[in-house]
């Protein structure tokens, strides 16, 4: 049986001020699962996504990611974990202006330090993956949102994760475009076997995931649950 991608064990978090986000938070999602967290706002949802990518220290607790806990990590290590084994999906696309779509793509290859034509090859096939493959040498300002944040996933997906966090990839989209993204990113769950963890206010786009949760302050609550 293969081993979760992401773990969480009695995981609490509060803010400046004592608020207490969560307490005892526990989470495993396997290889190949897509798992979508909903909240209020306020509730930790982004919080949540920080720790897991080790930008932010839980006050309690152990995260996994692939194996590795993120309490034994120095920096360098978190680094090193964020670019061979998580990609993201911003809702504010993050594209990179004075650069173009295919470099923007291929951006976590480079920073892997494979070489520029193999990035750049790899990076162009994931642009004709998301219906983008005449776009490569486009900037972002040619771009309208929707096409923005296929750009996004590609460069998420591009080198191959393990783990995917999408932070409101739908959010600024409109409902027939925002369910292209949605089946993008579950082809690529199914496809290549990682696991998703997708932070959304979208019923519709939470109902495409294997497992629906809610983020309160006492755990992740399974729909209905």
């Amino acid at each position: 049986m293969s081993s979760p991608v992401l773990r969480f064990q009695s995981v609490s978090k509060s803010v400046p001020g004592g608020r207490i986000l969560f307490d005892g938070l526990a989470l495993e999602v396997e290889p190949g699962e897509h798992v979508a967290v909903r909240g209020e706002s306020g509730v930790g949802k982004s919080t949540l996504l920080n720790l897991i990518a080790g930008l932010d220290d839980p006050d309690g607790g152990d995260i996994e990611v692939a194996g590795r806990a993120l309490r034994d990590l120095d920096e360098n290590g978190r680094t090193d974990l964020r670019r061979d084994t998580i990609g993201f999906v911003f809702q504010a696309f993050h594209i990179l202006p004075h650069l173009s779509l295919v470099q923007n793509v291929a951006l976590p290859l480079l920073l892997q330090k494979r070489p520029r034509h193999q990035a750049l090859e790899a990076a162009g096939a994931l642009l004709a993956s998301v219906g983008l493959g005449d776009r490569r040498q486009s900037y972002s300002k040619e771009l309208s949102g929707g096409e923005l944040q296929r750009v996004a996933i590609a460069r998420a997906l591009v080198h191959k994760p393990r783990l995917i966090l999408a932070d409101e990839p739908t959010g600024n989209l409109d409902p027939e475009t925002a369910g292209g993204v949605i089946t993008l990113l579950g082809r690529a769950v199914r496809d290549g076997g990682a696991a998703m963890l997708l932070v959304t206010h979208s019923p519709a786009a939470a109902a495409t995931a294997d497992r629906e949760l809610l983020l309160t302050r006492s755990g992740l609550v399974p729909k209905g649950g």
